[in-house]
C-alpha cells in the first residue's frame, strides 16, 4: 500500500552526495536498485534519477526498525533519514562511491512487485517487452540520459533562436489534407458530418502563411503525423524543429543553421564544428554515392567504367549501357581476403533488395584476377577498368549493371553495409554535409508523371525556370538538406512566393487551376496580397537525438514511442472505439469477415 511521506522531506538528490558531505544528516528519497543482507547489516543502493547512494541499515536501530529494513525489496519507494559518511570499501564505478548513509530511519513510501523486467542498462529483454513496460524501460540510467540530453537539446533551440529574433508560434494539430508525400492521418469531425481533419505532416503552409502575415522570424518544436512505412529512424508521429525566415536567400539561411549546429554540438557535446560546413551538389553526391545523404565516414566511392564495357562481350555490361542504363562499381580497398564466396553471395542478396539482379566481382591478387566474368572481358578492358578504379592487389572490386537508378540505390546502400561489416565506422566521428541543388522534379513510376522532390512550394533555381516546360527533369530546385554521418537531418528550400511561377510549377505536376484551388487555396489567396521572398528549413528533431546520444534506433530518444507495425503496446492503441463513440462522428467500421 502506497503511503505518504509524513514528516519526511527530500534534502539531497541519491547521485549528488560527495565525500564533502560527511556528517550531513540528510533525507533521500528513491527506487531501491538492489538489497543485500549480510545478518547484523543491511545494504541497499537507492536509486533516482540523479544516480544512487549506499544505504547502511544495522543493529544499532531499533530492532523494530532493522526488521523491517530486512524485509525491503528491489523497486520499492523508500523514504530513508540518515548520516553521510566515508565508506570503508570505496567504489569507483559510481560519482558516491567514497560515501553510504547510515540510516537512522526509514519509510516505505511504495511496496513493488517483482518487475517483469530488469532496471539495468544491459537487460537483454525483447524491445516488445521493454515498450509494453516502458515506465520501467525509463527507470534505467540510459535511458534517462537520453531523455535528459533531449530536454536539454530544446533548450539550446529554444535559446538559439530566441536570441537571434525569432517567434515561437504554434500552429494548428487539426488541419486541411494536403498532399505531401505521405499518407494523411484523418481525424472525422462530429459537427461537420462526413468530414474530416488532417493531422499535419508538417506545419509547411502554416508556416508561410505566417511570413506572409509579415512575422518574419519563425520557429516551433512541432509534433508531426505521417503514416508511412517504418524503418529504424521514422515513427509515426515525430517532432520537427521547424523554421522559416523572409526577406532571405539560400546563403543567409545556411549561414544562421550552421551557427545553430554550431551551438548545438559545442553545448551539447563539446564538438567544435568546423565552419562552414562542406557542400556538395545532388548531382556530386549521387554519382559518387549513390545516395542524397551519404556517409562521408569513409571512402568507397562508385565509379562509373560504362565507357570501358559498352562494346563488351559480357552481355550483362554491354546489353545493360545499351539499352539506357550504367555499370558502376565499388573498390573495396585491400579487402579481398576478407571476403570469402560466401560473403559475396550475402553482398548480392543484399544489393537485390535495392533492385539489383546481381553483382559482379573481381578479387586482384599478386598472381592476376580471380573473377567469374574475367574470362568474358578483353584485356584492355580489364586494365582499363583496373586503371580506372585504381585496383592494386589485395582489392576486391564489385559491381552493378542496371538503370542507373537501381545501380545508384544498390551500390550506395551496399557501400554503407560494407563498412558496417568491415567496422570502419567510428561512432564518435562525427561528419556534416549540405547537399544542393537538388532536382525540382522526380518521375514517379506508378503515377507516370513529375512529382515534387519536396514540396509543390519550392522555388526552382532562376537559370532552370525556362525550363519547368520544356525539359522538367533538368530543372534544380532552391533546395538543401544538411546531413550527418549518412542521415538526413534536416531540409529546406527558398518558397515560390510569385503567383505566376507557382501556376507553372502546378501545370509542371500536372494540376489543373481547379486542383490547386481545392488543394491550396487558402495559401494562394494570401499571395494575391503581398508574399516577401522567404525560405527555411525543418530538422528531424528525433534523429538530432540520435546523434547526439549514439542511439541507433528512433525509439530509444521518444518516451513512449509506437512499434514498427505503429501500434503502442503500453497502452493498446490503436484500439476499438464503442458503437456509439463511431455514430457520434458519423462512421460505420466495415469489418472483413474471414474468408
Amino acid at each position: 500500500m502506497g503511503k505518504g511521506m509524513g514528516s519526511l522531506r527530500r534534502t539531497d538528490m541519491c547521485g549528488n552526495l560527495r565525500d564533502t558531505d560527511e556528517g550531513k544528516e540528510v533525507v533521500l528519497m528513491g527506487w531501491v536498485q538492489r538489497e543485500r543482507d549480510l545478518g547484523s547489516l543491511v545494504f541497499i543502493d537507492l536509486r533516482d534519477t540523479t544516480g544512487i547512494t549506499q544505504i547502511v541499515f544495522n543493529d544499532t536501530l531499533s530492532k523494530e526498525i532493522f526488521e523491517e529494513a530486512k524485509k525491503i525489496k528491489s523497486e520499492y519507494v523508500l523514504a530513508v533519514q540518515g548520516k553521510v559518511r566515508k565508506r570503508e570499501s570505496i567504489n569507483k564505478e559510481i560519482p558516491t562511491g567514497d560515501i553510504e548513509v547510515l540510516a537512522s530511519s526509514f519509510k516505505v513510501l511504495d511496496e513493488s512487485e517483482t518487475p517483469p523486467i530488469y532496471i539495468k542498462d544491459d537487460d537483454k529483454v525483447s524491445e516488445n517487452m521493454r515498450l509494453k513496460y516502458r515506465y520501467l524501460d525509463l527507470r534505467k540510467p540510459s535511458m534517462q540520459e537520453k531523455l535528459k540530453m533531449r530536454s536539454r537539446a530544446a533548450k539550446v533551440v529554444r535559446d538559439f533562436f530566441y536570441d537571434n529574433d525569432f517567434l515561437e508560434i504554434e500552429t494548428p494539430m487539426l488541419t486541411k489534407p494536403t498532399p505531401e508525400g505521405a499518407r494523411d492521418y484523418l481525424v472525422p469531425s462530429r459537427v461537420n458530418e462526413g468530414k474530416f481533419y488532417a493531422l499535419p505532416q508538417s506545419p509547411q503552409l502554416m508556416k508561410q502563411l505566417l511570413m506572409v502575415s509579415g512575422l518574419d522570424r519563425y520557429f516551433q518544436i512541432v509534433k508531426c503525423f505521417r503514416d508511412e512505412d517504418l524503418r529504424f529512424n521514422r515513427q509515426p508521429e515525430f517532432t520537427q524543429i521547424d523554421v522559416e525566415m523572409s526577406f532571405v536567400d539560400v546563403e543567409e539561411i545556411i549561414n544562421i543553421n550552421e551557427k545553430f549546429l554550431f551551438k548545438l554540438f559545442k553545448e551539447l557535446k563539446n564538438i567544435e564544428i568546423s565552419l562552414p560546413i562542406k557542400r556538395m551538389t545532388y548531382k556530386e553526391a549521387m554519382e559518387n554515392y549513390g545516395v542524397d545523404k551519404p556517409d562521408l565516414r569513409f571512402d568507397f566511392k562508385l565509379i562509373d567504367i560504362s565507357e570501358f564495357v559498352n562494346k563488351s562481350e559480357f552481355k550483362v555490361f554491354s546489353s545493360t549501357i545499351e539499352k539506357g542504363g550504367s555499370v558502376r562499381g565499388i573498390n573495396i580497398k585491400g579487402c579481398s581476403d576478407k571476403f570469402t564466396r560466401k560473403d559475396i553471395s550475402s553482398l548480392e542478396e543484399y544489393a537485390k533488395i535495392y533492385g539489383a539482379k546481381g553483382l559482379a566481382w573481381m578479387k586482384i591478387t599478386n598472381d592476376g584476377i580471380t573473377s567469374p566474368i574475367a574470362k568474358f572481358l578483353q584485356e584492355e578492358e580489364l586494365n582499363s577498368i583496373l586503371e580506372k578504379m585504381n585496383g592494386k592487389a589485395g582489392d576486391l572490386l564489385i559491381f552493378v549493371a542496371d538503370k542507373t537508378s537501381v545501380v545508384f540505390d544498390s551500390l550506395g546502400n551496399l557501400r554503407n553495409e560494407i563498412a558496417k561489416r568491415l567496422d570502419l565506422i567510428d561512432k564518435d566521428d562525427l561528419n556534416l554535409v549540405w547537399i544542393t541543388e537538388f532536382p525540382l522534379f522526380e518521375y514517379d513510376e506508378e503515377e507516370k508523371r513529375y512529382v515534387a522532390k519536396h514540396h509543390p512550394f519550392t522555388s526552382p533555381m532562376e537559370e532552370d525556370i525556362e525550363l519547368l516546360e520544356t525539359e522538367p527533369e533538368k530543372v534544380r530546385a532552391k533546395a538543401y538538406d544538411i546531413v550527418i554521418n549518412g542521415d538526413e537531418m534536416g531540409g529546406g528550400s527558398i518558397r515560390i512566393n510569385n503567383m505566376d511561377l507557382q501556376n507553372k510549377m502546378f501545370k509542371a505536376l500536372g494540376f489543373s487551376q481547379e486542383e490547386a484551388e481545392d488543394k491550396f487555396g487558402f495559401l494562394l489567396d494570401a499571395f494575391k496580397y503581398g508574399a516577401p521572398p522567404h525560405g527555411g528549413i525543418a530538422y528531424g528533431f528525433d534523429r538530432l537525438i540520435m546523434t547526439l546520444t549514439n542511439s541507433s534506433n528512433i525509439r530509444d530518444v521518444i518516451a513512449f514511442p509506437k512499434t514498427q507495425s505503429a501500434t503502442c503496446v503500453l497502452t493498446d492503441a490503436p484500439t476499438d472505439v464503442s458503437e456509439f463513440q463511431l455514430k457520434e462522428v458519423h462512421i460505420k467500421v466495415d469489418k472483413k469477415q474471414d474468408e
